[in-house]
């Protein structure tokens, strides 16, 4: 196990990263690379700091913030400064000229107008991969638009793919149910930092990166995309029966049974129908090139083959015959699965005071092994002076909130 207390064994040891980015995408590229070994110092206004301390999502807190602020800002260290304050813009500045990576998600033009854009910046420290999230972009009518991941979900035509179209077309947009632009914006400026980063190995230059929630969303979307660029030009058809692809044939969706739901991925229909004993829908599985173009129908009768047995019963006959299927779980089904009990996805995360929680690991394994910290998020500003001290920094009690 990999955890807070041996960083020589992760391969970004060593670097050093500024995130004055807030609420969740910034943030995640950030645990990302503190999950990788970087010593992450999170740059926030001493009043009332990051956004996301006061983001309360289910009605749960840690240590006073929100337990989704300590999800996201594990391992991380936090100095506190007014970026409108000259002799604390002069700390933060004197930070930048000794980092590797500077990371934040200010809207087009608040940079600028604090000098801390690409350009200032990078003449502070030329090695320096100055790492910018967007919602939209720099440029464009959309520039200036709130970026927030429902938001994106719902311009960039995510949201409109989720749900049955209905029998009479009307079914509503359905986005995810999770802040998935917002994590892939984070992976992806994550790709991004790092390649910069082997760049400036090679070269000893370092580099602008920029992402935006819209790019990022649209890439995710690069399958039916890319189709519907090639098409006639008109918007892809959803299902009215078990939606899960605007452009997939039958049988791709997830089905009702007796007693859950089950998921069935690509799989030949008249293969599907012999191993169900299903006549009827092997009659409408014998055109073979209707797959696509008739997929409702055939939706319609395999729900309701499907629904005269439970979904462990369809699972015995179908997953043997490598038929991809699979059930379809909660949560309290997962966890007590041993498949999850396999993954070891979990941890626990303990704050200044002992207090504990759980949360999820980072995904990557390095070496084959799993990576884990028992390090939680930092309060605000905790780590102000030893932060100055490391740089050499004059003391600022201005701008630290440590006790």
């Amino acid at each position: 196990m990999l955890d807070s207390s041996t960083p020589e064994a992760l391969p970004l040891a060593g670097l050093r990263v500024l995130d004055f980015s807030q609420f969740l995408a910034g943030p995640s590229c950030a645990l990302r690379l503190a999950d990788l070994g970087a010593d992450v110092v999170k740059v926030e206004r001493p009043d009332g700091g990051d956004l996301c301390r006061g983001l309360v999502l289910a009605d749960q807190t840690f240590e006073g913030d929100s337990a989704l602020f300590h999800t996201i800002n594990r391992r991380k260290r936090s100095f506190a400064a007014d970026l409108k304050a000259p002799a604390d813009l002069a700390r933060v500045k004197a930070l930048i000229a000794g980092a590797d990576v500077m990371i934040h998600n200010f809207r087009p033009g608040v940079m600028e107008r604090i000098g801390l854009d690409a350009a200032s910046a990078m003449a502070l420290n030329p090695r320096l991969v100055y790492a910018a999230v967007t919602g939209y972009g720099e440029e464009g009518p959309w520039r200036d638009k709130p970026g927030q991941d429902l938001l994106v979900q719902s311009l960039s035509g995510l949201a409109w793919l989720g749900g049955d179209a209905h029998a009479d077309g009307s079914g509503p947009p359905v986005p995810a149910g999770v802040s998935m632009i917002d994590v892939i914006t984070g992976a992806h400026l994550v790709q991004g930092i790092l390649a910069a980063l082997l760049r400036r190995g090679v070269t000893g230059r370092g580099g602008r990166v920029d992402v935006s929630l819209l790019e990022s969303a649209l890439d995710l979307q690069f399958e039916p995309f890319t189709a519907f660029l090639n098409g006639d030009g008109s918007q892809p058809a959803r299902t009215a029966e078990n939606h899960a692809s605007v452009h997939g044939a039958a049988p791709y969706g997830i089905y009702r049974t007796r007693d859950g739901f089950m998921a069935v991925a690509m799989t030949p229909m008249d293969r599907l129908a012999q191993l169900i004993g299903s006549d009827a829908l092997a009659a409408l599985a014998a055109d073979r090139g209707g797959w696509f173009r008739n997929r409702d129908a055939l939706k319609q009768q395999l729900q309701q083959d499907l629904l005269a047995q439970d979904s462990a019963h369809w699972l015995a006959i179908l997953e043997p015959a490598g038929v991809w299927s699979a059930d379809v779980l909660r949560w309290p089904q997962l966890t007590a699965h041993p498949a999850f009990a396999a993954l070891g996805m979990t941890q626990t995360i303990r704050s200044a005071s002992g207090a504990t929680m759980q949360t999820t690991r980072c995904p990557i394994r390095i070496d084959g092994r799993r990576l884990y910290s028992a390090q939680g998020a930092p309060r605000l500003g905790a780590d102000t002076e030893a932060i100055a001290r490391e740089y050499g920094l004059p003391s600022s009690p201005s701008s630290s909130l440590a006790p």
